[in-house]
């Protein structure tokens, strides 16, 4: 079976991490594409080891990413 999910990918000190909002699964690397080999492989085995139920459960269906403005001191 093959799920489309979004993935982030922000820069983490020298690196970069890769997360998984819909499953709350995150992965680093040091390259861009090092993280995104990760978190995909992250994702293959939470999928690998999790059961239907917790799979069904576990993705929230409507993730959101969105820019907002705020007030820093």
């Amino acid at each position: 079976m093959s799920r489309s999910l979004t993935v982030t990918i922000a820069r983490d000190g020298s690196g970069y991490a890769a997360t998984c909002p819909a499953l709350e699964v995150a992965s680093p690397g040091d390259s861009i594409s090092e993280a995104r080999n990760n978190i995909k492989a992250a994702l293959e085995l939470y999928f690998g080891a999790a059961t239907l139920g917790e799979i069904n459960g576990g993705i929230k269906d409507e993730v959101y990413v969105r820019q907002v403005e705020v007030t820093a001191a």
